[in-house]
């Protein structure tokens, strides 16, 4: 998984090895693998993988509910959640999908976006995929998010007038969620970004972190998913277990957690019985996709709230409302390190256009488009590769009447080794760039 410290890596990919990889992606144009593969690896992982977000011009927080999507009400391919109905079993089967619709041969890389639209007052949406949404991988550190919003949950669930808006000891709630996706330091928290997210892990358990997956909530029916592990042997330890309210001085709880993950009857060891080559943290992308568009329509869509969870728990995740670190702007996810997805949306909605993609993005946006993202990588010597996965919710008003999407990817290439990361992520922009084509491109008549 990404180091807590983030050390640097000896890439030694050279511009060939990386060419091949992108040349190899069928159905991909010569342009886009030209526009990717521009940097050397080493440069590309630098620069664009492990880099901190573009941020927008305009960092005014714009509460969800106030997103403006483009209304079709006449629009049949996509579903609303009355017409889904999520709260049974099987809904899968009922959404309006296309679960073929990236031409990005599998074998390439898993990719799913689900894609919003409105239907008068309600929110509609269509899952579009290359075919993978079902195939279990290891998502790495992109899992935080579930641990995270989990460990919230299970926090309210204590008692309800304690979320995400809160003190743990000396530290900021808001500081550590923006810490975990920065991988830095951030106001009161340390920037050990594995560490702090096993701490979340073991407040919410294990056990029912993946029931969330299943019965608690989604109701995937998949009983390959499961969230039994963690981030390393390092867990967070705050100063006192006490939890403190923001919004009041007189509110805190004492809030158990295992200090140890091993103390939790429901850790599994990363090679368990059952654990496949997959380990103790096994997701697809409808898995994760699904759980972040819940969570980014909390406030529009009350069929499908994660339990327990409130509106400022949801604003804290994404954009670290109420922390502590007087040079940011903004937190939470929109902190998260990695400048793909922003690249390819410029060169999708402008690819003849060579100005900085924060240029292009705010000029088509007004400033407002937002990207949240969560990134993780790692070489397995289990399945002898090098990974990379991204979970994102993507905003972007202004364009073609407001477009919204939640997307989930994760790449692999063969030999597990850290000099691969950047052979992954390239592949991973490819993928991206051509996906946003297809999404945000009419075909022309």
């Amino acid at each position: 998984m990404i180091l807590a410290k983030l050390k640097k890596v000896s890439l030694k990919l050279t511009i060939f090895s990386a060419f091949v990889v992108l040349v190899g992606c069928q159905n991909q144009s010569q342009q886009e693998a030209q526009q990717t593969v521009k940097q050397q690896p080493q440069q590309f992982y630098q620069q664009v993988m492990l880099a901190a977000p573009i941020l927008p011009a305009d960092l005014t927080n714009i509460a969800m509910r106030e997103h403006s999507v483009a209304n079709n009400t006449a629009q049949s391919s996509y579903k609303t959640a009355r017409d889904v109905d999520y709260s049974k079993a099987g809904w899968q089967q009922r959404v309006a999908a296309d679960w073929q619709y990236f031409d990005i041969p599998a074998a390439k890389g898993k990719l799913l976006i689900i894609d919003y639209q409105q239907q008068g007052s309600q929110l509609a949406y269509r899952y579009l995929a290359n075919g993978s949404q079902n195939e279990l991988y290891e998502p790495w550190s992109s899992s935080k998010i579930q641990a995270f919003s989990g460990a919230i949950a299970k926090v309210r669930a204590t008692n309800f007038q304690l979320g995400a808006h809160a003190t743990v000891g000396n530290s900021n709630v808001a500081d550590l969620i923006t810490s975990i996706n920065s991988y830095a330091p951030f106001g009161s928290a340390d920037g050990n970004s594995n560490a702090i997210a096993s701490y979340f892990i073991n407040v919410a358990g294990r056990e029912y972190l993946t029931n969330l997956f299943a019965d608690s909530w989604l109701k995937l029916n998949d009983s390959r998913i499961m969230f039994k592990g963690a981030y390393a042997t390092d867990v967070f330890t705050p100063s006192t277990t006490y939890w403190q309210s923001i919004d009041s001085d007189t509110i805190s709880s004492d809030i158990a957690y295992f200090t140890a993950n091993s103390d939790d009857p429901a850790y599994l060891g990363y090679r368990c019985d059952g654990c496949d080559l997959t380990g103790n943290k096994a997701m697809t992308t409808l898995a994760q996709a699904e759980w972040l568009k819940r969570l980014a329509s909390h406030t529009r869509e009350p069929l499908t709230q994660q339990p327990f969870l409130q509106a400022q728990d949801i604003d804290v995740l994404f954009n670290g409302t109420g922390h502590t670190d007087k040079t940011a702007e903004v937190g939470g996810m929109m902190q998260g390190i990695s400048q793909m997805i922003t690249e390819s949306l410029a060169q999708a909605l402008a690819p003849h256009d060579t100005r900085p993609a924060k240029q292009i993005l705010d000029e088509l946006t007004q400033g407002q488009w937002r990207v949240w993202q969560k990134i993780g990588w790692g070489p397995s010597e289990t399945r002898s590769t090098t990974e990379t996965v991204m979970l994102a919710h993507v905003y972007l008003p202004f364009i073609q009447g407001g477009r919204e999407f939640t997307l989930a990817a994760q790449n692999s290439v063969l030999g597990a080794s850290e000099e691969n990361l950047a052979a992954t992520g390239i592949q991973m922009q490819a993928n991206f760039t051509h996906a946003f084509k297809q999404l945000l491109i009419p075909p022309s008549k």
